[in-house]
């Protein structure tokens, strides 16, 4: 079974062809193709290779299966005695991809 280790939005995410992840925000339409470079591990079923800090020449190809927004959260800010309150949503975009093939170069 192989997998990589890729580094996109701050995080990093472990990935299998055919998988489906959910990544912060990228741009492109639904069926863009979008290729990840920063692979720090990768690993064809056998062996493990391990990148410092990424690996040279490996890439991770995957599609844009959908664009959307996440769960809504509340940030509630509040001091006591002190007539302060604030309430504020927030919903966080994601870019859900499938994953297609991963070379490791």
């Amino acid at each position: 079974m192989s997998y990589a280790i890729i580094r996109t939005g701050g995080k990093q995410y472990r990935v299998e062809p055919g998988k489906s992840v959910r990544i912060p925000s990228l741009p492109g339409d639904t069926g863009t193709t979008v290729e990840f470079n920063e692979v720090l591990l990768g690993s064809n079923g056998t062996d493990v290779k391990a990148g410092v800090p990424s690996l040279k020449g490996a890439k991770v190809t995957a599609e844009i299966t959908k664009q959307g927004r996440g769960e809504k959260i509340v940030v509630f800010k509040f001091k006591r005695r002190k007539n302060y309150a604030r309430k504020q949503g927030h919903r966080q975009g994601f870019t859900e991809v499938k994953v297609q093939t991963i070379s490791l170069g």
